[in-house]
């Protein structure tokens, strides 16, 4: 703790001096009745008018009035709506850095910080990661107490508490842990909150910094959700699950997340239950068809030719006449090129990403085939892939897939079906063994739990789901009571 000097002129050169004569930065000093007023703020983050309308108005009260205690009266005229009151001088570049006036008067230690922040932040949009049909349309933003609002309208209940703690040396960046105080698991709070208060770095700047510290299995597939819709956080926030805000960040980190969590959809609240659960199964398909179908095609025309139909296998050969590389060259040289292609589309700007899209699908896959270098059904094959992965929205699961289908065509290239068999088995013993603050990555699978099953691939109604899920929590499970 540093003191603050009584003299305010030492306090401005003071200032002044740490942010090197920043040309933002306002240091104002005022005369009343003798005594010398310093206002301190930056003009960048700073909303002038705020300033105006509270501190000056303040500030001209005291002026037309005799008062024992000058810094009394500022406090008791200054009608805002957050006034703190401070000793220390290391939290001066906090509060000023964060849009907030200070005052400092002379012969006092002490200082008066008000709210003046000025809006830099875009206002409540739609989300444009993860666009729905049916729902609220509303997503988070760069303000911190925006996003905490956006949960206080929809959860009305005292017992949504925010705990708040400040992380980075430089940055100082709030962080708000966000659980529903009679249903969240306090253990995992207490494990969270624990995990983030050791982190000692300089800055931290995205909820994407907090992922490693967070994770406690190292794992191609994500062990949490990150999304940026308050409807998918309150919905997580009433199973009992906890979701880490970050102070200028839209995206909310969401824990303990489960296997099944990324074949849901926010959608999921709002649709019939039969549409759910068509939907859900189709994206299972799509899983096993993006993960395994360039390795099964690869094993059964380089070392399984016996599985094919004769007719098939015919159409194949006659394909593949003439092309000089072998199928798992083939299948990884597309493959690579449209990952290249994915990833130039979400780097580029909009309108330049419809016609990368057209000419990497259309224009080389067909120069490709008619140049010799790849046969059609290669072209086929990555594109049903393609297609079927990206039925998923969370990108670090789409990168958990992309990472194990590269796994497994390298398997069958080697091995053929065997080596696709033998890498399943070590997915299936990699995502079995994944616990990710007491819940098994394959709850409610394994360990089977019958009753979490009306909400896992096939959805019940609605009416008909009276519980929340025991793997998450076990607190408060009653979610709905039967009707008498």
């Amino acid at each position: 703790m540093e003191k603050i000097d009584k003299n305010v002129r030492k306090v401005t050169r003071k200032i002044k001096k740490l942010y090197g004569e920043s040309p933002d930065l306002n240091t104002r000093i005022i005369d009343i009745q003798g005594q010398k007023i310093g206002c301190l703020f930056f003009e960048s983050s700073s909303q002038t008018s705020t300033i105006s309308d509270f501190i000056i108005k303040a500030v001209d009260y005291t002026k037309d009035n005799i008062f024992d205690d000058l810094f009394e009266s500022l406090k008791n005229n200054m009608f805002n709506s957050q006034v703190i009151i401070i000793d220390d001088f290391s939290q001066f570049p906090y509060f000023l850095s964060s849009g907030f006036t200070i005052i400092v008067v002379d012969k006092c230690d002490k200082a008066i910080v008000m709210e003046t922040r000025a809006q830099l932040d875009r206002g409540v949009t739609e989300s444009t990661t993860e666009p729905i049909l049916r729902g609220s349309k509303d997503s988070f933003t760069e303000s911190h107490s925006k996003n905490l609002g956006l949960l206080r309208k929809r959860i009305k209940d005292p017992n949504l508490w925010f705990s708040e703690l400040k992380i980075g040396r430089r940055t100082q960046t709030r962080i708000s842990i966000a659980y529903m105080n009679d249903i969240a698991d306090k253990k995992n709070v207490d494990e969270i909150t624990k995990k983030l208060k050791k982190i000692n770095i300089d800055g931290i700047l995205d909820s994407g910094n907090l992922i490693d510290y967070l994770t406690q299995n190292k794992s191609s597939f994500p062990q949490f959700q990150s999304t940026e819709r308050p409807d998918i956080v309150c919905q997580a926030l009433l199973d009992g699950k906890i979701v880490i805000i970050v102070e200028n960040c839209p995206f909310t980190i969401i824990l303990p997340t489960v296997f099944i969590d990324y074949f849901h959809t926010s959608e999921d609240q709002y649709q019939k239950s039969v549409n759910i659960s068509f939907t859900r199964v189709l994206k299972i398909f799509a899983f096993l068809i993006t993960l395994f179908t360039p390795a099964i095609y690869i094993a059964i025309t380089t070392f399984d030719q016996n599985t094919v139909p004769d007719k098939l296998l015919i159409s194949l050969a006659v394909q593949r006449e003439g092309v000089p590389f072998p199928t798992a060259f083939e299948i990884i040289l597309l493959m690579t090129i449209f990952e290249i292609l994915r990833e130039s589309d979400i780097r580029s700007p909009s309108g330049m990403s419809a016609a990368m899209s057209i000419v990497g699908a259309l224009v080389l896959g067909q120069a490709a085939v008619d140049a010799g270098i790849v046969s059609p059904i290669t072209v086929i094959v990555v594109a049903i892939t393609s297609i079927c992965s990206m039925i998923f929205t969370d990108i670090d699961f789409i990168n958990g897939i992309r990472a194990w289908r590269f796994i497994f065509i390298i398997a069958a290239s080697f091995l053929g079906l065997i080596g696709v068999l033998s890498a399943s088995l070590i997915l299936l013993i990699k995502l079995a063994s994944l616990e990710n603050y007491k819940t098994s990555y394959l709850s409610p699978f394994a360990p089977f739990n019958l009753k979490a099953q009306k909400d896992a691939i096939v959805r019940f109604s609605i009416s008909h789901i009276f519980k929340r899920p025991k793997y998450i929590s076990e607190k408060n499970q009653t979610r709905q009571r039967r009707s008498s």
